[in-house]
């Protein structure tokens, strides 16, 4: 029987002390998370990007949280509106996000969604669900930023299994 303190699982990835980027980005890629896509627009019309931090946050006010990083242009573009949706993606929408995840002008050539469902941003179809919401507050920690927002409206789809993201790559559920 092991002592109190003695751990089975190895250490990796430190470094006299220091966690080294690729060992932290490979221990983090063990919590599965789901994948969505934030919409929103500018004068020029919509925009989005694929993010896999999204939280809920509170209930009493409706709080969400997501995490864009510093470099995301997308971001940038819809944040002086600050409104947004969250579109929650299905197990079968892995090409929606890859294509919000790329820096291509046009995401939205080709992607199917509604333009009039969420005054905050588009709803794209086929999503799980989609949380329109308002920024409270926005914080830079380290290369990305923690936006807290309010949930204003909200709508569901079907029953469907989630996109998720685990180990550097989609995954979904087993049955």
């Amino acid at each position: 029987m092991p002592k109190v303190g003695d751990s089975q699982v190895p250490k990796v990835g430190a470094s006299q002390g220091r966690v080294t980027e690729s060992a932290y980005r490979e221990a983090a890629g063990h919590f599965a998370t789901g994948v969505v896509v934030i919409t929103g627009r500018d004068d020029d019309g919509p925009v989005g990007f694929t993010a896999q931090s999204f939280t809920s946050v509170s209930l009493d006010p409706p709080l969400i949280s997501i995490c864009p990083g510093l470099d995301v242009a997308s971001w940038g573009r819809m944040a002086p509106r600050k409104r947004f949706c969250v579109n929650v993606l299905a197990d079968d929408q892995e090409a929606v996000s890859r294509t919000f995840a790329t820096k291509d002008a046009d995401k939205f050539d080709g992607i199917g969604y509604d333009d009039s469902a969420c005054e905050a941003g588009p709803v794209i179809d086929g999503g799980l669900a989609w949380f329109s919401c308002r920024m409270v507050d926005e914080y830079v920690a380290g290369d990305h930023r923690i936006v807290v927002a309010q949930v204003d409206e909200l709508g569901l789809g079907d029953k469907r299994r989630p996109l998720l993201f685990f180990r550097g790559g989609y995954a979904g559920l087993e049955s």
